[in-house]
């Protein structure tokens, strides 16, 4: 019966930690525990933490901010189980979770897996809008839980990941504390000849952002993150990669169609259009929405056009930078 550590790095969300270990306390599979590691923050979750003592076998810490991946190998070094598994603090985690995952290894050995995200019913239309384009097949976000997995072998991702005592032993963790930290880890763990996979119903609903802005943030660190990865491993920045900022520039690019050729700039628009109305049928229908669909729409172009730019960015400061730059990311802030 394996036993489970769950990680939560926390930086200033004690209220979203909240909901997390409430959903935590109502898990079917009881064998875990929890270890929360709070980031340097300014709103400490101490006490939260602590209303849950009677509840849950849990244990806080308190570091000197240094980011998500670092801040996981310190909860790593101080878990007692045989699995780990990673949760990022905005998550909610339903009651089968762990009975899921348990069952699953039982049946089929994984030594490190990642399961997909959606969008609780209780989320805000905003939030729900970004969690569709965040899984769909329509944007770049649907390979990460996909069971074919565009990028090839399967990468799991630290804000629903799990993996094996034997692989924190062999790999020491993350070498990254931002800007990639989750995919550089996934790639050295099967470059170290571990078996990974996605647990299509180990899901969890991710709460991500609540605004538009804060999302074109977030993603715009992702793009920029893309492009720290391949300063690691050159072969690992694919084709699929780039279709983003492909589109960022399709879209920047059609108001100077007008000024060249009518037509041409006709034929533009009209891909957008048809683009713009295949996310509102697919979202309405899945959200059972129609303003859900909307904003799905919206969250679609926020998101690629945000790790677009990011990806350009980054990949232009890459060409100018010195042979051999590695970035960890540890000095760089997260957008919140």
């Amino acid at each position: 019966m394996l036993r489970f550590s769950v990680i939560i790095p926390v930086f200033n969300r004690p209220d979203e930690l909240r909901e997390l270990l409430t959903s935590l306390t109502q898990q079917t599979y009881t064998n875990f525990e929890v270890l929360v590691i709070e980031d340097g923050s300014a709103e400490r979750a101490e006490a939260v933490v602590g209303t849950f003592a009677d509840r849950l076998a849990i244990r806080y810490f308190e570091k000197p901010n240094s980011g998500q991946g670092f801040t996981r190998n310190y909860g790593f070094e101080r878990a007692t189980g045989d699995y780990f598994v990673i949760f990022d603090s905005d998550a909610l985690v339903p009651p089968h979770y762990f009975d899921t995952v348990s069952r699953q290894l039982s049946k089929h050995w994984l030594d490190a897996y990642g399961g997909p995200d959606r969008a609780h019913p209780d989320f805000t239309p905003v939030q729900k809008a970004i969690s569709y384009s965040m899984t769909s097949p329509f944007t770049t976000g649907g390979i990460r839980g996909s069971k074919a997995n565009l990028g090839g072998t399967y990468h799991p991702r630290s804000f629903n990941m799990g993996l094996s005592r034997q692989v924190w032993e062999t790999t020491r963790g993350y070498r990254l504390s931002r800007m990639g930290e989750d995919i550089e880890f996934a790639i050295r763990i099967i470059d170290s000849g571990f078996t990974t996979g996605l647990i299509p119903d180990a899901f969890i609903y991710h709460k991500r952002r609540t605004r538009f802005a804060q999302f074109y943030r977030q993603l715009r660190f992702f793009g920029r993150a893309r492009i720290n990865i391949s300063r690691y491993y050159p072969r690992e920045l694919k084709l699929v990669h780039t279709f983003p900022a492909l589109f960022t520039l399709y879209v920047f690019s059609v108001p100077f169609w007008l000024l060249i050729n009518p037509w041409l700039f006709g034929l533009a628009v009209a891909g957008l259009l048809v683009f713009s109305l295949a996310i509102l049928i697919d979202a309405s229908r899945k959200e059972k929405s129609l303003y859900v669909g909307w904003l799905s729409v919206k969250a679609a172009f926020v998101q690629l056009i945000g790790y677009g730019v990011g990806f350009m960015s980054e990949g232009w400061k890459r060409l100018r930078e010195p042979t051999g730059f590695r970035e960890t990311g540890a000095t760089i802030d997260y957008p919140s």
